[in-house]
């Protein structure tokens, strides 16, 4: 399998699911504004959507958004228990989770990543992005991980997404659990290995 990604973009998130799973997966990384990959292809091609992720399945079937890789990825590896099981409600949870995260945290990302976007829309999001925090954090505080114990997919994502914090200048120190959350999941080894074949420091990028 190959995977698309740009560095630090919503892509990290099946990466870091990818080597939760200890699978041999080729990364190809994509210059977003160009539309190129780092082999050479034109990504338009390859998704014509024009953003990562994007996974190329061993039978050249190409699979999009990050939500679905990742419980395509689960689904494929049950030994692993990163997803629940199809059909259950505690699968049902993770979906629920994974669509907060995708709609409440990652869009409202966005505009703070555009240059253009007039302060007051900036402070705006900001302070929508807190309130959506709040709810997680009260999460948190209560168990280790989103769905309880056990790492799971939703958690490769909402770390993905709060590392996007930093660059945006986001201030999310009212949030102690969620701050314990990052730090926790961010010393996992296939995080590591994930953030190192990336080149990332501790800073990341959206997309």
């Amino acid at each position: 399998m190959k995977l698309y990604y740009s560095p630090g973009a919503c892509s990290l998130s099946p990466h870091i699911v990818a080597r939760e799973l200890g699978l041999d997966i080729t990364l190809d990384k994509v210059d977003l504004k160009a539309r190129r990959t780092q082999s050479g292809e034109d990504y338009l091609q390859i998704n014509p959507k024009g953003y990562v992720p994007a996974l190329e399945l061993d039978n050249g079937q190409v699979l999009t958004e990050g939500t679905a890789i990742v419980q395509y990825l689960a689904d494929r590896h049950t030994g692993a228990k990163l997803a629940p099981a199809n059909g259950t409600i505690e699968r049902a949870r993770l979906q629920e989770m994974l669509g907060y995260i995708s709609t409440e945290l990652h869009k409202s990302y966005s505009p703070l990543f555009n240059p253009a976007t007039p302060e007051p829309v900036r402070e705006e999001r900001k302070a929508y992005l807190r309130k959506r925090y709040a709810l997680l954090e009260q999460t948190l505080t209560q168990q280790p991980h989103l769905l309880g114990d056990d790492f799971t997919v939703a958690d490769a994502y909402l770390f993905t997404v709060t590392n996007w914090a930093g660059g945006v200048d986001l201030d999310l120190s009212e949030f102690p659990a969620l701050q314990a959350f990052q730090q926790r999941v961010g010393q996992r080894p296939a995080v590591q290995a994930a953030l190192a074949a990336e080149g990332l420091g501790g800073k990341q990028q959206a997309a």
